[in-house]
């Protein structure tokens, strides 16, 4: 496991979240942009999880095909399906024409299931352990300068 991977899957996932819940502040808010960060964030969250694992991701964004893999790991994941099967449906089909209708609901849902899907126990334990390995990192580097 690369933890210089697994921490840069988690931290674009986390600039992602971020890039969603700053667009919806905005008056008017671009919906299906809003929709499409929630979803490469948690595309990034499951990516950055397999990383862990040294489960290289295959170059997709569909969620549910990364959840699987995420679930052979820990079962745990299965609560959080519902919630990738609708984002799945902001991964691509927004990108193009013809686009999906997408309401204040929608994009309230979005947010509030990628913050829980970024919070979900296996992802916290990473993070913690992406945390700590930082932290000693930051000490090794110190230790070294002088």
């Amino acid at each position: 496991m690369n933890i210089d991977d697994v921490t840069e899957w988690i931290q674009i996932a986390d600039d992602d979240l971020y890039s969603a819940q700053m667009l919806d502040k905005l008056v008017r808010k671009p919906y299906e942009i809003i929709c499409y960060h929630c979803a490469q964030a948690v595309e990034k969250y499951l990516k950055g999880y397999l990383t862990y694992y040294d489960i290289i991701p295959q170059k997709t964004h569909n969620l549910l095909i990364l959840l699987e893999l995420c679930v052979e790991k820990d079962s745990f994941f299965e609560n959080i399906k519902t919630g990738c099967g609708i984002l799945n449906r902001y991964a691509n089909e927004i990108r193009y024409p013809h686009r999906i209708e997408i309401e204040i609901e929608d994009v309230n849902y979005a947010i509030k299931v990628t913050e829980k899907i970024r919070d979900i126990e296996p992802l916290r334990k990473i993070k913690e352990i992406i945390n700590e390995a930082n932290i000693n990192n930051n000490y090794i580097d110190e230790e070294h300068k002088e």
